[in-house]
């Protein structure tokens, strides 16, 4: 791993890459999205603040764990004056995903034990189904399959339009 001159406060996007292990488009697409930023150079260049690294670090581990990264931003927007996230940060952020991730663990398992019964069915119409009809909320509202939304059908050939 690279390693960075303590006298270089700002990072390069090519040094960021290297030293984070993320791809450079990575590190575009997370300054799109807000999750860092960069200033730029007389020479239009992209610069990283050092702390762009612990940032990415943190993005990238809230993401291995399936944290969306809109609630990664969010999260990372409550710091106060946008700060690095330290270890209180990520024991407070990661206690309220925690739950999160136990309801989608629980919601995985129940689709796994699941899974065979709907490969039976074909039609994916059993009002068990947990793949299209989690906790049957659509037999609460309607009967049947119906998967895709209803359509005004159109005449066939030779059938009456239905005007003289």
């Amino acid at each position: 791993m690279p390693q960075i001159p303590q006298s270089l406060h700002e990072l390069s996007v090519g040094q960021l890459s290297a030293r984070s292990g993320a791809a450079v488009s990575a590190l575009h697409f997370y300054e799109s999205k807000g999750l860092i930023s960069s200033t730029r150079t007389s020479g239009n260049q992209r610069r990283y603040s050092r702390d762009a690294l612990r940032r990415v670090a943190f993005v990238r581990a809230a993401q291995r764990v399936g944290i969306p990264l809109a609630t990664i931003r969010d999260a990372l927007a409550e710091l106060p004056e946008e700060r690095t996230p330290n270890r209180a940060d990520w024991a407070r952020l990661s206690e309220i995903w925690r739950g999160e991730l136990d309801e989608r663990i629980t919601q995985l398992h129940r689709l796994r034990d699941h899974l065979t019964d709907c490969i039976g069915c074909g039609c994916l119409s059993l009002e068990t189904c947990v793949l299209s009809n989690p906790d049957d909320v659509n037999g609460e509202k309607m009967t049947g399959s119906r998967l895709m939304p209803e359509r005004a059908r159109l005449p066939g050939p030779g059938q009456p339009t239905g005007q003289p």
